[in-house]
């Protein structure tokens, strides 16, 4: 067995039953590298502000390390599986507006209530919607 092999299997010892890297994990390490680049930019200049960002990105690799090498499993998933779902709101949000903004044949109206995006064909004239969520009344020219 060479000696790759037993590095490799004593590797997958350590972490067997360990949380491992994830997408908040590597995001925080990710970000930690991107504040301790600008930290370095920075600590010739504005010596004060290069050392905080340099604090700040020590304390998220430890935390990114602490992460990885957690035996809560439990808890570790749920963390990730938030942050997901926040990247996901992020990311679908900003994707669906650029969609409705190439849209040309409809209409795109928000309920001030609910917030609920109500579409209508264009070239209806002025018209009320009943929002489908709420009930309440959207007034606006297709």
């Amino acid at each position: 067995m060479g000696f790759v092999q037993r590095l490799r299997g004593g590797l997958a010892r350590l972490m067997y039953g360990r949380n491992g890297a994830d997408r908040l994990g590597l995001v925080a390490i990710w970000t930690s590298l991107g504040l301790n680049i600008v930290s370095a930019l920075l600590r010739g200049r504005v010596p004060v502000a290069g050392a905080v960002l340099y604090w700040a990105s020590m304390a998220l690799a430890v935390w990114a390390i602490f992460r990885m090498f957690s035996k809560n499993l439990y808890k570790r998933r749920e963390e990730n599986s938030r942050f997901l779902q926040f990247w996901w709101r992020l990311r679908s949000g900003h994707k669906n507006a650029k969609d409705r903004r190439a849209d040309t044949e409809h209409k795109y109206f928000t309920c001030k209530s609910c917030k609920t995006i109500c579409r209508v064909p264009v070239g209806k004239g002025k018209l009320e919607i009943t929002c489908p969520k709420c009930g309440a009344k959207i007034r606006g020219k297709t």
